[in-house]
């Protein structure tokens, strides 16, 4: 939130200083919890552990030690406790019955007031209604939204309302780079079926 209104300071014919206790939050050494550490949440783990962040895990499945240990990550069986430590918390979850509305009123409740709450998986998995009464009555410091449900919101829809959140129109993977290997990779699967070989990424493993 404070690089979107950071922008519109910086923009506005109106300005004309910057105000010396404008303040962010710093992500260096903050605890990072992750919610599903499949491929995409390790990546993430990856990239936190350049910013020297505590890593907090949450998924069906504990990863494996050395895996762990190569990013810095520590398991949490019980979501409720990555929930209370961590300063960011972070959705990477595939949307399935079990993940509908996985962060509602309770698990909102249990963050840190000063905590950021960042979904780029799918918006289905918070429960909005709930979140929009936790940032109004300030439960929890931020959101930061890759994707909502629907897509776009209702222009009226009090999300847009809000000032400590910042949606972005679902462009986690919206890269020309990105793109390409994607469309390379869907290419890759069928010629794989039409030839009889194995399918390189399947999406129901047998």
């Amino acid at each position: 939130t404070y690089l979107h209104s950071g922008c519109q300071i910086a923009v506005s014919p109106d300005t004309k200083h910057f105000a010396v206790d404008w303040l962010g939050v710093e992500v260096t050494r903050a605890t990072l919890g992750i919610i599903g550490m499949g491929s995409i949440g390790y990546k993430v783990a990856q990239r936190a552990r350049a910013f020297h962040m505590r890593i907090l895990y949450h998924n069906r499945n504990q990863r494996r030690k050395e895996e762990e240990e190569a990013v810095g990550a520590h398991y949490c069986e019980k979501m409720e406790d990555l929930l209370q430590q961590s300063d960011f918390v972070m959705l990477v979850v595939n949307l399935t019955p079990e993940t509908q509305k996985l962060i509602g009123k309770k698990e909102l409740g249990l963050m840190k007031p000063t905590a950021t709450l960042i979904n780029i998986s799918r918006g289905a998995v918070i429960d909005q209604d709930a979140l929009v009464e936790a940032l109004q009555n300030k439960i929890v410091r931020a959101a930061a939204l890759d994707v909502t449900c629907p897509e776009p919101l209702p222009r009226d829809h009090p999300l847009l309302r809000l000032n400590n959140i910042i949606i972005t129109p679902h462009i986690g993977t919206a890269t020309v780079q990105a793109l390409r290997m994607m469309a390379e990779e869907a290419i890759a699967n069928m010629l794989a079926v039409l030839n009889g070989h194995p399918i390189p990424s399947e999406v129901f493993p047998k």
